[in-house]
């Protein structure tokens, strides 16, 4: 305990502040993201919005390849042309969303919820683990269920649903 009372409290003086305008996003090979600073570079990059339910379109986060968090960037669209065209692009990769039409089957097994949906990719199967963490009421007809592999699969409208996919919701959450 003695530690963490010693241990410094980071404080608004202590953060790096970066110039939008200096920061470089580019491909290196044609799919792998790459980041440089002023002051460093990095290999592997991703980015991830910091709040996209509560502030979509704001605050960039750019994370290394382990998560650790190199940068957040207050508005994104003051990048250079050419880095946030290529933001944009891993964006729509990492925040791929199939609008689900009809749930034909979902069941629970050990804790995970196996569904066949049809969505406008037409039929999918998908695993999602945990509900509590990965069935997310948007609204109160408004559901968000993201799989095992970050993909994410949108209900609207529940109310809007056949009764048979609307059965299926009721049980499983």
């Amino acid at each position: 305990m003695e530690q963490l009372k010693d241990a410094p409290v980071p404080s608004l003086l202590d953060l790096e502040v970066i110039d939008p305008a200096t920061i470089q996003l580019y491909y290196q090979p044609a799919d792998q993201l790459r980041l440089t600073l002023p002051t460093r570079s990095y290999i592997e990059v991703r980015p991830a919005w910091a709040a996209p339910l509560s502030r979509p379109g704001r605050y960039l986060s750019l994370m290394d390849a382990k998560g650790k968090e190199i940068v957040l960037i207050d508005r994104p669209e003051s990048l250079p042309d050419a880095s946030w065209q290529a933001v944009q692009i891993e964006l729509k990769r990492r925040y791929l969303t199939s609008t689900v039409h009809r749930i034909l089957s979902a069941r629970v097994e050990f804790g995970a919820t196996y569904w066949t949906v049809v969505t406008e990719r037409g039929e999918r199967d998908f695993v999602t683990q945990s509900l509590q963490e990965n069935a997310q009421w948007l609204s109160t007809v408004h559901l968000l269920l993201i799989d095992v592999d970050g993909n994410r699969f949108e209900i609207v409208d529940a109310s809007a649903l056949d009764p048979h996919s609307k059965q299926l919701i009721e049980a499983i959450l």
